[in-house]
């Protein structure tokens, strides 16, 4: 499977995601510059976390605009498979890939630390090798991954069983406690309406070799992996 892997300036987790899809589980990884317009067959697309631009303005409000962002979105549109990691899924939303806001974390520090994600929605491209409800230790570095969405857009979200993570603790409760920056309702992480683009804040590429301490994020590129050879089945 080809993985194009966004790069910004100012992306610093690109690294990490071509390792873990290339040597660790033997896809073909590759960059793509923010200038390209072509996607060069990429079967999904990864936008990775960092602070693209140096987050000014706001994170990923001008990485929206870069020339491979209208390529992304036309393969979104297609179906094709895209998914955003801490500042991808800030670029995501500020493209309007999918919706809501990222907000400054509630406490206005900066959070570094292992947290504890609920699967919500084991049906989609991203979370299909996963068990309901399944308890997933994953990392997080952030300082605006507050999730926030108008009680109208929420409304839509839940209905459309568009959460795919929360935020909870090591026994799957959530709770205020194991909210670290003051997302609404625990969201870690969604799908459009689609299913078939998903940003979340954790990092599950720094969570994808033992030696880091879980292995717990390997199952959601393991997912892709799974979802794209069933699709070859079926076709």
């Amino acid at each position: 499977m080809r993985f194009g892997i966004l790069q910004f300036p100012g992306s610093n987790c690109d690294q990490d995601c071509l390792h873990v899809l290339g040597p660790v589980l033997g896809q073909d990884a590759f960059y793509l510059w923010h200038k390209e317009d072509d996607l060069r067959q990429a079967d999904c697309v990864v936008l990775p976390g960092g602070f693209s631009y140096g987050d000014y303005l706001r994170c990923g409000a001008i990485a929206r605009f870069s020339p491979i962002m209208r390529e992304v979105k036309k393969f979104a549109e297609r179906g094709g498979l895209v998914i955003g990691i801490c500042n991808g899924f800030q670029i995501l939303v500020e493209a309007g890939l999918l919706p809501g806001a990222l907000l400054r974390n509630r406490t206005l520090k900066f959070r570094c630390e292992t947290v504890h994600l609920r699967v919500e929605n084991n049906r989609t491209p991203f979370t299909n090798m996963c068990q309901p409800g399944q308890i997933l230790r994953v990392p997080i570095a952030h300082g605006e991954g507050s999730y926030f969405a108008d009680p109208q857009t929420l409304a839509e979200i839940q209905k459309n069983n568009q959460v795919a993570f929360r935020y909870c603790n090591e026994k799957g409760q959530i709770n205020d406690a194991s909210n670290p920056n003051g997302s609404v309702e625990n969201i870690a992480g969604i799908v459009n309406a689609r299913g078939n683009v998903l940003g979340m804040m954790p990092h599950p590429e720094r969570a994808s070799e033992g030696i880091l301490g879980s292995e717990d994020g390997r199952v959601i590129f393991e997912s892709i992996l799974h979802w794209a050879r069933q699709a070859v089945l079926t076709h």
